[in-house]
């Protein structure tokens, strides 16, 4: 007789071997589409996990390895650190999933070895390949110990080596919002130092002399920097046509920066630069509208600012921009040591601020200026737009809300440090100080070449080809400090007296990019994550009790829990 309790496990027992069956051939089937098919998912609201288009596109054209040597690492890193490590790490295996392990990485601890000769060697090491050095105090239990750590990677890529920062330090910011902001630019810094290292053809970009511009030495710094994706030329027109474009009537260089000239432009130069912007030339005008002698200023305390007669107001009125012969004082600005000490006692030195050196903002969301930092402007001008056809115009920086303008010829006195201006009396808000002008622009002679130029070894055009320039009314954005008698240049944007680092460099940078075609990388940087911070407020009132809540309530959850099931179990057996 067949037991029917028998049957009916037997039966059980194949539908069991069957679902198993099917769910192996689905988890296999999965895994083979998955080898074709590829996807990650990010949950996060804001895609912090998700890299752009330009950056995938990186990754996934590497050619051979790229790997990362990561110098952010230790047991005794500071909660704040740890934190970039971990996001460090989270984005290098993003790129290394797309580019199908081409990119490699590996963390190090600087201060591992306990040879004390050894790690300083080690650290002069990292020194030398680019990487900078923070100390740090670390509070133990025995008392507070220095750390010195290196927050930067070393990447090797094509044969060649190139440091990349990723402690991102803006002066005085407080340590949080430095973090955030390193972690905001982490995805560019990889893509960046990949993209520096894979540069086979250096687009050329020539510094115009002739004019009385900023030295080599005064705008090395800013040389520098762009000499990692340009080849750098320094060329004076001299009225030569062929100085800037080939016998064939193609652009030599792929852009030209006129740095803070001081004395006129000749007709002739001037046509061999509208004729160079005609056949698609960028040019990257960085112009003082006013003359200001600076040594009269740090002899007697006091100079005079009057217009600068450069010969160069037409060719922006037909380009559609005007420079001001005005001077901005603005209550956002650098601070100068000024001595407070009464007549014939021992100075006493304090920071006063010098509203002649505005810390400007950047306005509007153009890739340019997205994300930038304070840039740090010298007895600066304003600038408008005139309304030309087929010109686009984009005011990429301008002045804060508190501002003041002086109509040349302006006296400029160290004086104003000591009189405390009240900002109420700063009520010229936000003027424009930089803008970018694209579209096709009218040439300055269309309809009157003036005689006795030969028109035809210009290659004359009329209108030209769709390009763009930028303006901006102060030379001294691009110009570094100088040490050892002007022979030494410092980083461009360093405070000598706040010690703070303002982003002229980076701001250089992105207007060159951004000219040159490169803007992809810009977009990358642009990039904005939210940080989730708790209410300081609201955790020192709710303290206790979120205390409570945490240790309290999974207690009583898990005992509660533990009674139903009793419960349960004995209401089951008792039948």
């Amino acid at each position: 007789m067949v037991n029917p309790e028998n049957t009916h496990k037997k039966k059980s027992a194949g539908r069991d071997l069957v679902k198993l069956a099917l769910g192996l051939v689905m988890l296999f089937l999965l895994n083979y589409v998955g080898s074709f098919v590829f996807h990650r998912f990010d949950l996060t609201s804001e895609k912090r996990y998700t890299l752009s288009p330009q950056s995938k596109n990186i990754a996934e054209n590497i050619e051979g390895t790229a790997f990362f040597k990561v110098y952010l690492e230790g047991s005794k890193l500071p909660a704040g650190l740890v934190r970039l490590r971990d996001e460090t790490k989270e984005m290098l295996d993003e790129f290394r999933a797309y580019s199908g392990g081409k990119i490699q990485y590996e963390f190090v601890d600087p201060s591992a070895n306990p040879n004390p000769d050894e790690r300083q060697a080690f650290y002069k090491q990292l020194y030398k390949q680019g990487l900078s050095p923070v100390d740090l105090q670390v509070q133990e239990s025995s008392g507070n110990s220095d750390l010195m750590i290196f927050p930067g990677a070393i990447l090797s890529y094509r044969g060649r080596d190139i440091a990349m920062p990723i402690l991102q330090n803006q002066g005085n910011q407080d340590p949080m919002t430095t973090i955030n902001h390193s972690i905001e630019q982490l995805e560019y810094d990889i893509d960046n130092a990949i993209h520096k290292l894979g540069i086979d053809f250096k687009p050329r970009v020539a510094f115009i002399q002739g004019q009385g511009e900023l030295d080599s030495v005064k705008t090395a710094s800013a040389t520098k920097a762009l000499s990692e994706y340009y080849a750098i030329r320094s060329i004076t027109i001299n009225h030569h046509s062929g100085s800037l474009m080939d016998s064939g009537g193609i652009v030599s260089y792929a852009a030209i920066v006129i740095a803070k000239p001081d004395t006129a432009f000749s007709e002739e130069d001037k046509l061999v630069i509208d004729q160079y912007i005609m056949h698609g030339g960028k040019v990257f005008w960085l112009v003082d509208p006013l003359y200001c002698p600076i040594d009269s200023l740090v002899a007697n305390g006091r100079t005079m600012a009057f217009p600068n007669d450069l010969n160069l107001e037409d060719m922006f009125f037909q380009y559609g921009v005007r420079l001001n012969n005005n001077v901005v004082l603005d209550y956002q600005c650098s601070a100068v040591p000024i001595n407070v000490a009464l007549r014939g006692e021992q100075p006493q030195w304090q920071l006063g601020q010098w509203f002649y050196e505005p810390l400007i903002g950047a306005t509007g969301s153009n890739l340019i200026v997205k994300n930038l930092g304070l840039v740090e402007f010298n007895i600066a001008s304003t600038l408008d737009t005139i309304a030309v056809r087929n010109i686009k115009k984009t005011i990429l920086l301008a002045t804060s809300k508190y501002t003041k303008l002086e109509s040349a010829p302006a006296r400029i006195s160290t004086g104003i440090i000591h009189l405390h201006l009240n900002e109420d009396l700063f009520k010229q808000s936000f003027q424009p100080v930089a803008v970018l002008l694209e579209g096709k622009f009218a040439s300055l002679y269309r309809n009157r070449i003036p005689y006795p130029f030969n028109t035809a070894k210009y290659y004359f055009l009329p209108e030209s080809k769709s390009t763009a320039m930028i303006v901006v009314s102060d030379g001294d954005v691009i110009r570094n400090e100088t040490a050892y008698g002007g022979h030494v240049a410092l980083p461009l944007g360093e405070d000598k007296y706040t010690q703070q680092t303002h982003s002229n460099k980076e701001f250089i940078l992105n207007c060159m990019n951004y000219l040159c075609g490169d803007s992809s990388l810009l977009s990358v940087r642009g990039r904005e994550l939210q940080v989730r911070l708790l209410d300081d407020k609201k955790v020192k009132l709710q303290k206790t009790q979120w205390q409570v809540i945490n240790l309290a309530v999974p207690v009583l959850l898990i005992i509660i829990l533990g009674l139903i099931l009793s419960a349960l179990r004995k209401a089951k057996y008792a039948k």
